[in-house]
C-alpha cells in the first residue's frame, strides 16, 4: 500500500504567528523550507530532535538535545520581497563551504545567508545537504 506520511511537529503559537504574518508567497516557500529542515533532521540521526523557536523574531531550528549543529533560521524581509532566506551563524565556516560546492546553484549573501528566489522551486537536494551540514556542524568541527 501507500507510504505513511511523516508527521511534522505542530508549529507553536508564537512561531505560527510569525509564519502567518508573512505574505502568501514567502509563507508558502518558508513552510516548504521548514518541512525540508525537519525531513533532513529525521534522516540525519546525529542531529537528534529539533527545537523550533524564534530567534531575532524569525523561526529558528536548534539541535538542543544533541548540540550537534548550529542554529538555522529562516525568514523573509520586505526590503528583499522576491526572496526567502536561510541563515546560519556568521561564526561558522558553513557559507564558505557551501559556496565552494554550490556557487553556481545557490545565491549566497555575505557569510550567513542563502537567498532563495520565490519564483523558483526550492533546490531540495542542495539545500538538504546544506541543512544536514548545519545540523552536524559541531560534530564535524570537533572531529580530528
Amino acid at each position: 500500500m501507500g507510504q505513511k506520511a511523516k508527521a511534522f511537529p505542530e508549529i507553536a503559537a508564537d512561531v505560527r504567528a510569525v509564519f502567518e504574518a508573512f505574505p502568501q508567497a514567502p509563507r508558502t516557500h518558508l513552510l516548504a523550507l521548514r518541512r525540508l529542515i525537519f525531513e533532513t533532521a529525521a534522516s540525519t540521526p546525529a542531529a537528534g530532535a529539533l527545537t523550533e523557536t524564534l530567534k531575532w523574531g524569525e523561526p529558528a531550528y536548534l539541535t538542543s538535545a544533541t548540540k550537534s549543529g548550529t542554529t538555522i533560521r529562516i525568514g523573509w524581509k520586505a526590503r528583499a520581497p522576491e526572496t526567502a532566506s536561510l541563515f546560519v551563524s556568521c561564526q561558522t565556516s558553513l557559507i564558505e563551504d557551501w559556496r565552494a560546492r554550490y556557487e553556481q546553484r545557490l545565491t549566497f549573501v555575505g557569510n550567513r545567508e542563502i537567498a532563495l528566489p520565490l519564483s523558483a522551486p526550492l533546490p531540495r537536494a542542495e539545500l538538504g545537504h546544506c541543512i544536514a551540514m548545519a545540523l552536524t556542524y559541531h560534530l564535524r568541527k570537533s572531529a580530528p
